[in-house]
């Protein structure tokens, strides 16, 4: 079990490294390739860093475990709301941009759609194919948007330069840009084979599902950066756009996560995911209807019910034991 473990937590560092280096590779690439900065955010960026739970995902389908890959997306989600704006609201409030309505009506159209997909109990090619139409219509409306937006404000300057997205860097050396983007690329599936074939040998020797391993340990896991990222913005007062990195991480974990997934083979849906998991992602990301209406913050008290709250979520699947 130790081992096991241990493999795990290698598997999540080279996930974690290898994810970081790939998106910065990606990002000086296509910038000097004179792809426009706004069209590298909206989709270098977004999949460089749902890499690491892409390929956990297809790893874990290609060698039968998709209730693992399944699980990582629905637990990821659950734990995006839930911890990841939770924890950092106990350090300081979290701001809320009405703006963001748009998008939160796409984050649960999407759920929606999943949960409608998943009541036939497996994903197959044409139900991935139909959540990868999604993300298309998703990301085509948002390029529409930005475009507007930058016209409105005549940002087309900032739009060139592409200095304020993350791991630009115009004097990046052209072999070390090389070697972001090979490390990253080799690292990927040797970080999701390690952490992959971990996670269901503790499974195996617990005895629960790999759905279960997939909604607790890997979903969290997964989950760190954007829990480290929040709660050192919360400590420096700066988490303004939390609600937006999750809104965004979670309609990318359903729509292109298991689209892709879906298409390397089919991915069960277990009974118990159907009664309860989707449940508690749909009605979780519900919780945050009412701050994105008001543009109220979500305060310290709130943040530790959304805590508390999944700390009872993952009390309840232990106890269930998948």
């Amino acid at each position: 079990m130790l081992i096991d473990l241990a493999q795990v937590l290698a598997g999540l560092a080279v996930l974690l490294v290898a994810g970081d280096l790939l998106v910065r590779g990606a990002v000086n690439l296509a910038l000097r390739l004179g792809i426009p900065a706004l069209m590298v955010g909206m989709t270098v960026v977004a999949f460089g860093t749902s890499a690491p739970e892409l390929v956990v995902s297809v790893q874990a389908v290609w060698i039968g475990a998709g209730g693992l890959a399944l699980g990582n997306v629905v637990g990821s989600n659950i734990a995006n709301i839930l911890l990841v704006l939770g924890l950092p609201a106990l350090i300081a409030p979290l701001a809320v941009d009405r703006a963001l309505r748009r998008d939160f009506t796409i984050m649960m159209a999407a759920t929606a759609l999943f949960m409608v997909l998943a009541a036939g109990g497996v994903f197959h090619t044409w139900q991935a194919l139909v959540l990868l139409a999604g993300l298309g219509l998703m990301l085509g409306d948002n390029l529409r948007r930005a475009r507007a937006i930058r016209a409105e404000n005549h940002a087309a300057a900032a739009d060139a330069s592409g200095d304020d997205l993350e791991g630009a860097d115009p004097a990046l050396p052209g072999w070390k840009l090389a070697l972001f983007l090979g490390l990253g690329i080799i690292g990927l599936p040797i970080g999701a084979q390690l952490l992959v074939a971990g996670a269901v040998d503790i499974a195996a020797a617990l005895g629960v599902s790999d759905a279960l391993i997939g909604l607790t340990l890997v979903a969290v896991g997964t989950s760190l950066p954007e829990l480290a990222t929040t709660l050192l913005a919360a400590w420096r007062r700066e988490a303004g756009v939390a609600m937006g990195n999750v809104i965004g991480s979670n309609i990318f974990n359903l729509l292109c996560i298991i689209g892709v997934a879906g298409l390397v083979g089919p991915i069960p849906v277990p009974e118990t995911m159907l009664r309860l998991d989707l449940w508690v992602m749909a009605a979780s990301s519900l919780l945050l209807l009412p701050f994105i209406l008001r543009g109220s913050p979500i305060t310290r008290p709130v943040g530790l019910a959304l805590s508390l709250a999944y700390a009872g979520y993952i009390t309840l699947l232990v106890v269930r034991g998948g």
